[in-house]
């Protein structure tokens, strides 16, 4: 079997910069469509349910403006062919609705993917404000 998991990674990461600019359309396209999924947001509350989980994303989405900028720092990653993970940072620099200067965020996340029907799906994402340092 290819290795189109670390294919997918990078689309992960053209998905995580068009979110970060107001766009879910792809990130729909990877999102888990079947249970269980589940979202720690990184103000604390817990999601589960895919479609619950997709809502979410796509709410939180309308805050983003255009003009974002996004890089995936990952520390590790690796697959089975069945299940996928990435650790490590999301930093971005954020252009929020109604706030004139962006905002710098740096996330620590885990993000485990799984393979269904020939395709990598989002069923969890753990993402926290990591400290300054």
């Amino acid at each position: 079997m290819s290795d189109d998991f670390h294919a997918f990674i990078q689309k992960r990461k053209e998905v995580a910069l068009a979110y970060i600019n107001g766009d879910t359309a792809p990130l729909e396209d990877i999102a888990a469509t079947n249970s269980p999924a589940s979202f720690f947001h990184p103000q604390g509350p817990v999601v589960e349910g895919a479609e619950q989980v997709l809502a979410r994303y796509v709410g939180d989405a309308n805050f983003f403006d255009v003009g974002g900028e996004s890089d995936m720092e990952i520390i590790h990653m690796g697959h089975d062919g069945k299940l996928g993970y990435w650790v490590g940072y999301q930093n971005a620099k954020a252009r929020l609705r109604g706030v004139a200067e962006p905002v710098p965020m740096r996330l620590r996340v885990t993000e485990i993917f799984r393979r269904l029907n020939g395709q990598w799906q989002l069923v969890h994402r753990h993402a926290d404000l990591a400290e300054k340092t």
